[in-house]
């Protein structure tokens, strides 16, 4: 009774390994192959892999190239930086908190906008062009307040007067968009009653 326990865990655990049948190996991968084909790789698909990858690189070549043509002087012309008064940083009213720059923003955008709807005709250019020299001197002030800021430094005056200099531009654009709509309106009257 003598019988080492390795010897007996050994050979308990090869009886309960399950034995393939000889030559399933060779059946399984048979039906493997009947079932799933090798795909021989279409010789189309392959040209359009290439083309594609020609023509990634062909773009990357032609944008840098584009670029490089850009960013070069012409001979000739040398690049020399002269310090100025332009060099110094200056501040706007959007500078000076995320708030203003938010509210500079928006008057900024709105009359970017408003200008951009403007139907100008024959009829209405004399009009528009009045508004537009008022607009032009609207716009002259704001650069002198934005002088007045960078010199003297932020001060509520300054920045309630840049704001007011918005605020009034957008109301003159909004008076002019609702006197051509009354012109307009006028003159689709006049034609009606004729």
């Amino acid at each position: 009774m003598n019988q080492d326990l390795r010897t007996l865990c050994k050979d308990a655990e090869e009886q309960k390994k399950p034995r393939l049948n000889s030559g399933h190996r060779a059946r399984f991968s048979e039906r493997l192959h009947q079932e799933f084909p090798e795909r021989k790789p279409r010789p189309i698909l392959f040209f359009l892999k290439i083309a594609a990858a020609l023509f990634i690189l062909i773009s990357i070549g032609v944008y840098f190239f584009v670029n490089k043509e850009v960013g070069l002087p012409e001979e000739g012309t040398t690049l020399v930086k002269s310090a100025s008064k332009t060099d110094v940083q200056e501040i706007s009213l959007g500078d000076l908190s995320p708030d203003l720059k938010k509210v500079e923003n928006y008057y900024l955008a709105t009359i970017n906008l408003e200008l951009a709807k403007l139907e100008v005709s024959q009829e209405n250019k004399d009009l528009v062009d009045g508004f537009m020299e008022r607009l032009a001197e609207l716009n002259v002030e704001y650069q002198r307040l934005n002088k007045e800021l960078n010199t003297i430094g932020p001060n509520d005056q300054t920045i309630s007067a840049l704001i007011q200099n918005l605020q009034l531009r957008l109301r003159l654009l909004q008076k002019l968009k609702d006197t051509l709509i009354e012109l307009k309106s006028s003159k689709n009257e006049t034609a009606i009653s004729i």
